[in-house]
């Protein structure tokens, strides 16, 4: 997958954890809780799906990286580069 097919497939995952926030006004560089106003809970159900939908599980020593629509892209993308979209 590129980056931007990642970005796509994030985009479907966030719109199920948050379908009433606006993704094409989110800054890349916000942190999702604040972004998408969502809780920790809900920013875990994000991570579950990723793992679910896209087969790659964050560990918790990750969290820091993936906290941002941007950093969550950057995150997926090398581990999916061998995949065909989803």
């Amino acid at each position: 997958m590129t980056e931007q097919q990642v970005l796509e497939a994030v985009s479907r995952l966030l719109a199920r954890i948050a379908p009433e926030a606006d993704l094409s006004s989110i800054d890349p560089e916000e942190p999702l809780q604040r972004a998408l106003d969502v809780d920790s809970y809900d920013f875990l159900n994000l991570l579950v799906a990723v793992r679910d939908e896209l087969g790659v599980a964050v560990s918790e020593s990750d969290y820091g990286k993936v906290g941002t629509l941007q950093g969550l892209v950057r995150f997926l993308a090398p581990r999916l580069a061998d995949r065909k979209d989803r």
